[in-house]
């Protein structure tokens, strides 16, 4: 039984995702985004959990290295769409253009690896990328629901993602490498 739980974790943030779609756009209750902000921080535990759980009982599968990377980034991308198009953060666009084109480009070549039967785990830049992705957005979509946005804050997770881009940028090209 315990050998599920990992992925079950897994399946749980794909879920949670529409979720917080549904909170962070769609809801017109005023606490919302700050429900948006819990399901988000809940799916960075699920995160850090699943991977714990499936390295202590040794039940690391080519499933969880594939849907757990697309469960990040699709709960990722969500919370950067309400970064970018709700204010008033409002990220530049091409931020999450590129973040979303490169976590596009890493599935399509991680389908092309798989059918080559080599199974491609991330690498440190994709775990640092991770890691500045979810602390970026816990604190910026924080500050947002909670109604603390002063100039600084917007300045400081603007140009905090930028710096992101460029980790996940540099996390991209393990599997560029790859492919050859």
């Amino acid at each position: 039984m315990k050998k599920y739980i990992p992925n079950a974790l897994t399946i749980l943030r794909l879920v949670l995702t529409p979720v917080f779609l549904w909170l962070a756009f769609l809801c017109t209750h005023e606490n919302a985004l700050y429900w948006a902000w819990i399901v988000f921080v809940l799916a960075c535990i699920t995160d850090w959990l699943d991977g714990f759980l499936a390295r202590k009982f040794n039940v690391i599968s080519d499933f969880g290295k594939i849907i757990d990377p697309l469960a990040d980034k699709l709960i990722v991308l969500a919370a950067l769409a309400a970064l970018t198009w709700k204010d008033p953060i409002r990220l530049h666009w091409t931020v999450f253009a590129i973040i979303a084109f490169r976590e596009a480009l890493v599935s399509v070549l991680r389908k092309i690896l798989v059918r080559r039967l080599i199974i491609l785990s991330a690498d440190i830049w994709g775990k640092i990328k991770t890691v500045m992705q979810m602390a970026g957005i816990i604190f910026s979509l924080g500050c947002m629901a909670i109604s603390y946005t002063p100039a600084w804050v917007i300045n400081a997770s603007r140009i905090w993602f930028w710096i992101v881009v460029v980790a996940t940028l540099l996390s991209g090209f393990n599997y560029v490498r790859a492919i050859r």
